[in-house]
């Protein structure tokens, strides 16, 4: 296979990419970058940065179809969209065609313009019930959950996001391909990897790009796209009609509008300044105490922070000390500390040691004193 790095034989930038707005299911989007749905992640707070950063669609974490957890707290707020901008998408799992078509249309009936599908988590406790990516081992009952689905929903969007198979000897992508036109799916995303990969060694695109070349409907390539260069090769030897990316956004919101510019112009914007990481992770913060409550807002925001300091300065005994924290106003305030320590050096590679937060040693302050909280 050539590498994604080669540009040799490749079209170039311009023609795999418009700055137009994208049509997708009956929506005019901002672009081709999708935010893709990660369990404890794309909330709202993260979905609308991600927007507001460059990203031309976001979908919802993904939600069940047990109408038995309908009520309860964490499905209610990963179905909520309030103030998002459209269109909002609200990804659903389960094996059951009923239960699916009853989540469906609860969904909608809630404000849920796309309807997605989720057959590719790899997540054990999502197999473990044929749900997710174990669903790619039966195609018979692929083929009834959509068109139950799309049934239920005559008047909405529905899209699925699948793995390319089970596991290496059994991809079956294609074949899904046709089951879902056949049942009025609109678009399918493909993760370059099997169920048995999880997210171990590298997406390949070979089959997203098979795929692509069989399909009626807009295909979306998902996998290890985590760089502006890496979007334009996937985009390259896929021919998919829009990315969606994961991880790699994760403390990086800025990376859909970096690639946006990229595929635009074939030039890189210069990485975001520590002032303006600092105002986003900021911005960030308040929202998911808002949208959490202040006590589990707290909780929620420790990997957030986790990832928009990676890589920085003195991050990780940070991270260490920040992670014992339980109140909000804490949390604010040792961030407003890191990041003035890094601005009073900017041209110093501190080490762990040295950046410190208070004016206190990391052996008295973020080292195990977790007394030191109320002094913040």
């Amino acid at each position: 296979m050539q590498s994604m790095c080669s540009q040799e034989n490749y079209p170039s930038i311009t023609q795999v990419y418009s700055d137009a707005p994208m049509n997708y299911c009956g929506f005019n989007l901002r672009n081709n970058l999708f935010v893709a749905p990660m369990a404890g992640v794309t909330d709202r707070p993260f979905r609308q940065l991600c927007k507001q950063l460059g990203a031309g669609l976001a979908v919802s974490e993904m939600v069940t179809s047990n109408s038995l957890l309908y009520g309860s707290a964490k499905t209610r707020r990963r179905a909520d969209h309030a103030g998002e901008a459209a269109p909002t998408v609200v990804q659903i799992a389960g094996a059951d065609p009923h239960m699916m078509a009853d989540a469906a249309r609860y969904n909608v009936q809630r404000g849920a313009q796309i309807i997605d599908i989720n057959m590719g988590c790899p997540a054990k406790k999502v197999c473990n019930v044929m749900a997710g990516s174990a669903l790619l081992q039966n195609e018979e009952l692929v083929d009834r959950i959509l068109e139950a689905v799309v049934n239920s929903v005559p008047q909405t969007p529905v899209t699925l996001k699948i793995r390319t198979g089970w596991s290496i000897s059994t991809k079956n992508a294609p074949a899904i391909l046709k089951i879902a036109e056949s049942a009025g799916v609109q678009a399918l995303t493909i993760h370059g990897r099997t169920r048995c990969q999880q997210y171990h060694g590298q997406a390949e695109y070979d089959t997203i790009a098979a795929v692509k070349k069989l399909a009626r409907i807009p295909v979306i390539a998902n996998g290890d796209i985590d760089t502006p260069q890496k979007a334009a090769a996937v985009l390259r030897q896929t021919n998919a009609d829009a990315l969606m990316i994961g991880r790699a956004a994760q403390g990086r919101p800025w990376l859909f509008r970096e690639i946006e510019h990229y595929l635009a112009t074939g030039s890189l914007l210069d990485p975001p300044s520590i002032n303006e990481i600092q105002s986003i992770l900021q911005g960030h913060l308040n929202d998911l105490y808002s949208f959490y409550g202040k006590e589990s807002g707290c909780r929620m925001a420790r990997k957030h922070i986790g990832w928009y300091t990676r890589g920085l300065p003195g991050s990780a005994a940070f991270r260490r000390y920040m992670n014992q924290l339980t109140c909000t106003s804490a949390q604010q305030q040792a961030a407003r500390e890191f990041f003035a320590r890094l601005k009073e050096a900017p041209h110093k590679q501190l080490a762990d040691e040295e950046v410190v937060v208070g004016g206190m040693a990391p052996s008295s302050r973020w080292h195990g004193n977790t007394n030191m909280e109320a002094t913040v």
